[in-house]
């Protein structure tokens, strides 16, 4: 049997902007896993996800007709996972086998409610991590997250793949998505092994040295937010006010560009007023368009940890999950403990993941 678990993530800076090529974004991966396993089966496979059995379908109107949103069903990620892997093991002159697949997973609380740890792009990496060893594929990082980007595109259609890239790198990295289009452009025309071995345009990912003074806390708001759903609305809101939108992006891209080199730095201060800008920026980027990124409880969150010496700010597309904090080791979390739990925020007990030896 093959067994393989990958981190789930958090945004630290950069969210929104960095969907477009070239804008830069700090993720961490962090120690809640998605496990994956696999087990040789004769003439027929299955897929089993206790988490996911119970899962609504979500489904919304478009020009008077119900359309399901698949989006946030990891059903539909494991089987573009297996679809793709599985076309590159052919290439690769392996022979296709039937096999039982298992999820498990810690990115949602007992009562399935997510966490906003990035648990689709979990299961992708997952997915494709256990059919790499599976297919003795000898995959790197690199080619797990690009297999991995493509399953998800091919689902969600939106997003920047930040969530993959920590899934299939973690720790800390710098983040910036590819150049869409030429991708989807040369799938077309490409054989998958020739698109997996090219430099794909504007796509980088760094790793980051954690500063040895930093601390990261987590907040979850008990709110589930659909990352995807809120994608759409901002993109529909930019293109009518393009002008604040591209102010946005440019401030943003200097932002996080500072916010990296402060980590490269080890510069703590310098990190938490990074923080602080960021969050700041979110808040213009939710007048331009719109779309609350910053609900009453993530608001609430941060204004306590702010009281409490921290840098804090919601973490991903906001709309509810997680806030994050940024704090020194001499700032005492206790009292920012006790504040949370009054206001029914919870403590959650994560820190960076980084695997041992590379992502294999």
């Amino acid at each position: 049997m093959i067994e393989v678990s990958v981190p789930g993530k958090l945004y630290i800076a950069g969210e929104y902007a960095v969907v477009e090529p070239g804008h830069p974004a700090v993720i961490v991966a962090v120690d809640q896993f998605i496990t994956v396993k696999i087990e040789t089966a004769r003439k027929n496979g299955t897929i089993h996800s206790q988490q996911y059995s119970d899962l609504p379908i979500r489904w919304t109107r478009r020009n008077g007709e119900l359309v399901l949103d698949h989006r946030e069903n990891p059903f539909h990620y494991i089987l573009e996972a297996i679809r793709l892997t599985e076309k590159y093991a052919s290439e690769k002159g392996r022979i296709l086998a039937f096999y039982d697949l298992k999820v498990t997973s810690e990115l949602d609380n007992s009562n399935g409610r997510k966490y906003g740890l990035g648990s689709s792009g979990a299961v992708t990496v997952a997915t494709v991590k256990a059919l790499n060893f599976f297919y003795d594929l000898e995959m790197d990082e690199m080619t797990i997250f690009k297999i991995s980007a493509l399953a998800h595109l091919a689902v969600q259609g939106n997003g920047s793949c930040g969530d993959i890239a920590a899934s299939a790198f973690g720790g800390w990295i710098a983040f910036s998505t590819f150049d869409h289009e030429w991708v989807i452009k040369k799938q077309k025309e490409w054989p998958l092994s020739h698109l997996l071995f090219e430099d794909w345009p504007e796509l980088t990912i760094t790793k980051l040295k954690t500063p040895k003074n930093l601390r990261l806390l987590i907040g979850w708001t008990g709110s589930p937010a659909s990352t995807s759903d809120l994608v759409d609305q901002v993109n529909q809101s930019k293109e009518e006010k393009n002008r604040a939108y591209q102010q946005f992006l440019a401030d943003s891209k200097q932002c996080v560009q500072a916010l990296i080199d402060a980590f490269v730095a080890e510069d703590v201060l310098m990190i938490k007023k990074m923080i602080l800008k960021n969050r700041a920026l979110l808040g213009e980027l939710s007048q331009i368009t719109g779309v609350m990124i910053e609900t009453p409880a993530l608001k609430e969150l941060c204004e306590l940890a702010i009281a409490c010496g921290g840098a804090a700010k919601s973490s991903g597309a906001g709309g509810g999950d997680c806030g994050i904090v940024i704090a020194d080791q001499r700032t005492g979390i206790l009292p920012l403990m006790s504040a949370w739990e009054k206001a029914e925020i919870t403590p959650l007990p994560l820190h960076v993941y980084h695997y041992q030896g590379g992502a294999q």
